[in-house]
């Protein structure tokens, strides 16, 4: 797999996947009421098949902007982007990606079978189509007793849980997450983090999430992309020597802190130039 900043990381051996993301002297800049902002500066990064990358850097440096513009939320004003080989807004038309929120952003009168609906609703899909893959995806995230729920009744790990399995149900190529689990309790969100590795393992998706913490990034990625303060750049991307499917208990390892003290240092370092 290749995962590399240009010109500044040297490039791993590629392998048979495919590159799904492809971003070339990406910039962005917002024209605001108090001037121009530089959001995202320089960006050059590749995300082959079957990756599971994570964006960390301090608030405000451009993780949740970068996943926007992957997304086609957000347009960049300078450089190039390609998402499976095409645009972004194809890729958003054809459907190749799935967002995950923050927050679960489940709509509170609809249950949890017809908010999981609601993109194939959009799609076209058949009754018949929306039926067997509802049904899948929430067995798949532990769901599977609460079709007729409403995401009140659910907690918030339950919520975000439906949340995964709405984004799934149109069968992405790429699931693109926006610190899902940011406000769950540590409890929770460690079992989120197993959930999650489970989900990956099974389907295969390229996974790109945004994390403030390290030892997330850590416990979960294939790769770690290290972004900057304001203007965004990518400084470091740190390829994982730990297995891919880990459990809690590698967090007790020399190996897990090693990895996570090369980030930590990576994150100063950049503060300490800013």
């Amino acid at each position: 797999m290749q995962l590399a900043v240009k010109e500044t990381e040297p490039a791993v051996e590629a392998v048979s996947h495919r590159k799904m993301i492809e971003i070339d002297d990406l910039s962005l800049v917002f024209q605001t009421n108090d001037g121009p902002v530089h959001a995202l500066s320089d960006i050059n990064l590749t995300i082959r098949q079957g990756d599971f990358v994570s964006f960390i850097g301090p608030s405000g440096c451009g993780k949740t902007t970068l996943l926007r513009v992957i997304a086609d939320l957000e347009r960049q004003t300078a450089g190039s982007i390609k998402v499976d080989g095409t645009s972004p807004e194809d890729a958003r038309k054809n459907r190749l990606y799935g967002y995950v929120f923050q927050a679960p952003a489940l709509l509170p009168w609809r249950t949890i079978a017809k908010n999981c609906a609601v993109p194939m609703e959009i799609s076209g899909q058949s009754a018949a189509h929306q039926t067997s893959q509802i049904d899948k995806y929430l067995t798949m995230v532990g769901l599977q007793d609460f079709h007729q729920k409403y995401p009140w009744q659910l907690s918030g790990g339950m919520q975000q849980r439906a949340s995964i399995a709405r984004a799934l149900c149109i069968e992405p190529e790429l699931m693109l997450m926006d610190e899902p689990f940011g406000a769950l309790d540590e409890i929770t969100r460690d079992h989120m983090n197993m959930e999650l590795l489970k989900i990956w393992e099974q389907t295969k998706k390229t996974v790109v999430f945004v994390t403030h913490s390290i030892a997330e990034a850590v416990l979960l990625s294939t790769h770690i992309v290290v972004m900057s303060p304001r203007p965004g750049r990518i400084t470091k991307v740190i390829e994982s020597p730990l297995p891919k499917l880990k459990t809690l208990a590698l967090r007790d390892t020399e190996a897990f802190h090693q990895l996570a003290a090369e980030i930590r240092a990576a994150l100063a370092d950049e503060h300490a130039i800013d």
